[in-house]
């Protein structure tokens, strides 16, 4: 969504034109809110499982292949 919408973290101000800084701090920053609702719904189902680097390294590199359209759709579609 960070590439998609123009507004900061998607309720903010509508910005002109958002640095790519800002679009990768807005991604991580969805990463780790996702992950917390995550965490939040898999304690409301039972115990926690315990995660290693491992798990969040695979989460976060499937995070931003999910990103990847917006990516194309925001830096490389030729309109």
């Amino acid at each position: 969504m960070p590439f998609v919408s123009q507004r900061l973290m998607l309720v903010g101000p509508e910005k002109n034109q958002k640095s790519m800084k800002l679009r990768l701090l807005e991604l991580l920053v969805f990463y780790f809110v996702i992950g917390i609702v995550a965490l939040m719904i898999e304690k409301g189902l039972g115990q926690i499982y315990p995660q290693r680097w491992e798990f969040y390294a695979t989460t976060f590199a499937l995070f931003l292949t999910l990103a990847f359209p917006g990516f194309v759709f925001r830096y490389l579609w030729q309109r």
